[in-house]
């Protein structure tokens, strides 16, 4: 009897001595970037999809509020795409809104974990031709100091997870030869000519199921219609830029009120995960106390009878503090939600007006690079309609 509530009296001891650790520092990496001359018909152009938010199956109780996601979708796309353009490799990094986007290098992403503490992405990367650069899992996780900074030497939180990414996208760029990326470049322009005269040029790129697609002939340096493709693709990028220009505004707007949820959330998430490994504990040696006391009542001697008395108690105060520290759990999780509800109405998207036409694009980013594709269609159906046929001569 009395072995058996020493041992329950060491395991007690040993829970109440139980304590939760946070991460107090983050090292971030140095951002690479081409240590010689680049060639400029090297010069790769990059483009980051905004992000799945991953909110398929979101749970306010896990923490994933489909509002906040979605700002961070846009806005963890544009910190990646403003790394990508510090390392000064890529001929334009740029954020766009659908995957269908047409470029030497496409980045797409997923959000798996955000919650102010922690940052986990899924990052897949390809080129024109169809060979994977990456597609890992990259995550950091911060500590509140980073919450802390000045506006002098402000930058993410989650700075490290974007150059890690950016990093082994060079470090891939970097391991490909003159011809790989002369022939990405030439399969990506091939790729846009197609999509707006698939007819015009069919059987210009070889794309056998398994192997990297190539071009297997060139148009002629004088085509007109190639001309006219070079032309529709120089007004896509000025969308595009403009297009980066909302990016800008909108993660400018949502900055402010953004980092400060992530401070708030950071610090709700520590303490949530305190409180419930507190309440978990204390259930656990409240239940310990419960079984030593009922043993200690069990015993033939009257001191141990009444400290048995005292443990079952103390059992049954600790189990109550347990249970209220779990209702505390509950009151940090209300304050995440209600976190992101208020922070809903300051990251609407705003509507783009094109300087440059007097076409009104409405809806969603989404909608408005649709319908400027369709614009795009009909700008070179018109122009084309101009040109005498039979004049495309491909080149071996």
């Amino acid at each position: 009897m009395i072995n058996r509530l020493t041992t329950l009296l060491t395991l007690l001891a040993l829970l109440s001595g139980c304590v939760t650790e946070t991460v107090k520092t983050t090292a971030v990496p140095t951002l690479s970037t081409y240590e010689t001359s680049l060639p400029s018909d090297e010069v790769l152009d990059i483009a980051v999809v905004v992000f799945d938010p991953g909110i398929a199956e979101a749970d306010p109780a896990e923490g994933i509020y489909p509002e906040i996601r979605r700002a961070e979708a846009t806005f963890m796309a544009r910190e990646l795409a403003l790394v990508l353009d510090d390392q000064g490799v890529w001929g334009a990094s740029r954020v766009v809104p659908s995957p269908e986007h047409i470029t030497d290098v496409l980045v797409t992403g997923a959000i798996e974990q955000s919650d102010g503490e922690a940052l986990s992405l899924a990052i897949r990367a390809v080129d024109a031709q169809g060979r994977i650069w990456l597609d890992k899992q990259y995550a950091g996780t911060t500590s509140r100091y980073a919450y802390q900074q000045t506006q002098r030497v402000k930058k993410d939180p989650f700075l490290a997870v974007y150059r890690d990414i950016a990093n082994d996208l060079i470090a891939v760029f970097k391991s490909l030869a003159r011809s790989d990326r002369l022939a990405i470049r030439d399969v990506s322009k091939l790729k846009f000519a197609q999509s707006f005269a698939p007819e015009a040029f069919e059987g210009y790129l070889s794309d056998d199921e398994g192997a990297l697609t190539r071009a297997v002939r060139l148009p002629a340096e004088s085509d007109p219609m190639m001309a006219r493709i070079g032309a529709i693709q120089q007004r896509n990028h000025i969308f595009v830029d403009t297009l980066q220009g909302h990016y800008d505004n909108f993660s400018g707007s949502m900055d402010g009120p953004y980092n400060e949820w992530r401070r708030l959330s950071y610090e709700e998430t520590v303490a949530l995960r305190e409180l419930e490994n507190e309440a978990q504990t204390q259930l656990i040696m409240g239940g310990i106390s419960l079984l030593a006391g009922i043993a200690a009542a069990t015993s033939d001697d009257r001191n141990v009878r009444t400290a048995g008395a005292v443990g079952i108690y103390a059992g049954g105060g600790l189990i109550k503090s347990g249970l209220e520290r779990r209702a505390e759990a509950n009151i940090h999780s209300l304050a995440l939600e209600e976190l992101g509800q208020s922070l809903e109405a300051e990251i609407t998207p705003q509507v783009i007006e094109l300087e440059d036409r007097t076409i009104q694009l409405s809806g969603t980013i989404e909608d408005q690079y649709g319908q400027w594709r369709e614009i795009l269609s009909d700008i070179y159906a018109a122009e084309i309609a101009e040109l005498p046929t039979d004049i495309s001569q491909p080149s071996p």
